[in-house]
């Protein structure tokens, strides 16, 4: 049989080759599989098989018990794997166990999904969000793992943010990771300074979130692209995750109507809590949104799983409450009969890919945000220019006359600008 050392030469492969683990217990377990078997394509990792058992509860030093452990085992002589990625987290023992009857890499879900953000984070708040969920999934598991985390040579599950090594020393890790927060604080610090600058801009903010791949990134270009401002598009790729930094993108309507345009990182199911905690300072940014545009895709068949496993993510960042429009997208994927059950008076359907009902969404997110402006007539001293040029620039401005003490302005105000420019109503 093939030994740890002689496999990690097929780690070293463009696509290491992997068996899929996974327990049943109380649930239907083929949506997680399938759900592995995407996180680990978009790690280009190539699937070669799957192995699941049905037990009432996880066996405290293996997973799925010592007979089917025999098992696997065989299959990765067999099937010549190079690793295998368990459906759930693993504990220390659990993994050092299971290296040594294997003689290949074990992974769990969440190590796969710390290594695709790893691999992904591109700005640096975003690498130091990863790497501190990494080492904070790690520490607990450097009792009866440090001989496996020294076997494991390189590749998935040893890799931070730019393929640096992660730490293995419990002190190093602790003091790496109050670095990190550090960071991260004065990052959150400057975040905040923006987010309020934009608050003073009296711009509304609308906040793209779902689940990963349903065409966030993709209705955030298709709102760009009728901006003229093709240049400013996002990262945009079919696959789990392509989206790891928050963009924020002014969005200006035909109306002379403006918002703040925000997409997010996607959610997944059990995603990792130590990754939630690392991205809560970015995930905040949809707590402070006037409206979250939920974005579903259409042409996924268990799309309601989806729904509730965002709505839940919503709810543990504290954004639960929140107005939200539910968009299904990828519409185009679909026939009209299937399109008319999405249909409902706080949902749309909607092609990103290739702008189809974009106009009445438009109209939805206006009447949203923009429903509470209140039609008043202002007179502007000519001193106060740049109380003039910024209207013009935030508003329609309806109707404008000059006279002699200045200039009037017929626009529909926000209620916070109605009461700064109480001085100028007539």
């Amino acid at each position: 049989m093939n030994t740890l050392n002689e496999n990690n030469e097929g780690l070293n492969r463009e696509n290491p080759r992997a068996i899929l683990a996974g327990l049943e217990l109380d649930e239907d377990i083929s949506y997680y599989m399938e759900e592995l078997a995407g996180l680990a394509e978009a790690a280009g990792i190539e699937v070669i098989g799957e192995l699941v058992q049905s037990r009432d509860r996880p066996d405290t030093a293996t997973y799925i018990g010592s007979g089917k452990v025999d098992e696997l085992a065989q299959l990765c002589f067999d099937m010549e794997a190079d690793m295998v990625i368990f459906n759930r987290e693993l504990s220390g023992v659990q993994l050092r166990n299971l290296e040594d009857k294997l003689n290949v890499k074990v992974i769990d879900r969440t190590i796969l999904i710390l290594d695709i953000f790893a691999e992904r984070a591109t700005s640096k708040e975003g690498k130091l969000q990863v790497e501190l969920a990494q080492l904070q999934y790690r520490l607990p598991r450097l009792t009866g793992f440090g001989k496996a985390l020294s076997r494991l040579g390189g590749g998935i599950g040893t890799r931070g943010p730019g393929e640096k090594k992660l730490e293995t020393d419990r002190r190093h890790i602790k003091r790496k990771m109050d670095e990190i927060k550090r960071e991260l604080e004065e990052a959150r610090n400057n975040r905040n300074i923006k987010r309020s600058q934009r608050e003073k801009s009296g711009i509304p903010m609308v906040a793209l979130v779902g689940y990963t791949n349903s065409g966030k990134s993709a209705l955030m270009n298709r709102f760009l692209s009728s901006n003229m401002k093709e240049d400013k598009s996002v990262t945009e790729k079919d696959m789990l995750f392509a989206t790891l930094d928050t963009s924020h993108r002014n969005i200006k309507l035909d109306t002379n109507h403006e918002f703040i345009l925000i997409d997010t990182v996607g959610f997944v199911s059990n995603l990792p809590h130590t990754l939630i905690k690392a991205f809560m300072a970015t995930l905040e940014e949809v707590n402070y949104a006037d409206l979250l545009l939920h974005v579903v895709d259409a042409s996924y068949e268990e799309n309601e799983f989806h729904i509730k496993v965002t709505n839940q993510v919503l709810r543990e960042i504290g954004a639960g409450e929140k107005d939200k429009i539910l968009v299904y997208n990828k519409i185009d994927l679909l026939d009209e009969g299937e399109r008319s059950r999405y249909e409902g008076q706080d949902s749309i359907c909607i092609s990103a890919r290739y702008g189809e009902n974009m106009d009445d969404l438009v109209r939805m997110i206006k009447d949203r945000i923009f429903g509470d402006r209140i039609p008043t007539t202002l007179l502007i001293p000519y001193d106060r220019g740049d109380i003039y040029s910024d209207l013009c620039n935030r508003y329609r401005v309806e109707n404008t006359e000059y006279a002699e003490k200045g200039t009037y302005l017929h626009v529909e105000l926000s209620p916070e600008d109605f009461q700064r420019l109480e001085a100028y109503r007539v």
